[in-house]
């Protein structure tokens, strides 16, 4: 499943170098040579991951990614920093501000790329084509399918989206505000209740294979997937 990733770097040469490895990867690429054009690419979509050169003209990329972290909407938004910079002082200035890892240039394409796979795997695990079992459930992004206890679960691609973040979360409660934002995206306005219509669906499809009982309604807060009665 392709991720979206935002490459902020004011190198032409090392922008391009990176967005080629990354496309050919099969992510999907948004490019700023600076803070400020990052930023306002930031408050239009998230990305799934930003990949960061530390020193950038103006708004220095150590205070772009301090300033992510702190905003609660771009706060969870996993950041990889590209730097020169090799001592282990700058290593730590760089993890210290909420870099999820750092890369010393120069770096080869293959390095960074399974820098990138290693921190969506962790930080953005529902972007990523690795196949989820649990519970009874199995989950293939790269194929589309489901099966639960071995029968096929026909699902839309909104309950797919719905059931394949669920899976990588599993047993932490959210809200349907975070659901709206993780699921659908932060820039699409829809109704709360709408996540309620889907969540609905996603337990019909399930009903037939028992395991509908897997999506649990906490109450006052949101919804879960949990193995756990």
């Amino acid at each position: 499943m392709a991720a979206t990733i935002l490459v902020v770097e004011d190198e032409p040469a090392i922008q391009e170098l990176i967005a080629y490895n990354l496309k050919q990867a099969g992510h999907q690429l948004l490019k700023a040579d600076n803070a400020e054009q990052a930023m306002h690419l930031v408050q239009t979509a998230l990305p799934d991951l930003v990949l960061l050169d530390w020193m950038l003209p103006g708004i220095s990329g150590v205070e772009f990614a301090r300033r992510l972290r702190a905003d609660r909407r771009t706060r969870q938004i996993p950041i990889i920093m590209l730097t020169a910079r090799s001592e282990e002082q700058d290593k730590l200035t760089g993890l210290e501000t909420g870099a999820d890892d750092y890369v010393t240039k120069p770096f080869s394409p293959r390095e960074l790329n399974a820098r990138v796979k290693a921190v969506l795997r962790r930080r953005a695990p529902q972007v990523t084509d690795d196949v989820v079992r649990m519970g009874g459930l199995e989950l293939d992004p790269a194929s589309h399918r489901v099966t639960g206890n071995t029968q096929p679960v026909d699902l839309g691609p909104t309950e797919f989206r719905l059931l394949h973040f669920l899976m990588t979360h599993s047993e932490r409660v959210h809200s349907r505000a975070q659901l709206l934002d993780q699921v659908w995206g932060d820039h699409v306005f829809v109704e709360e209740r709408t996540v309620d219509v889907h969540i609905r669906r996603l337990r019909k499809a399930l009903e037939p294979t028992t395991l509908d009982s897997l999506i649990q309604t906490v109450r006052g807060t949101g919804y879960r997937f949990s193995t756990t009665p």
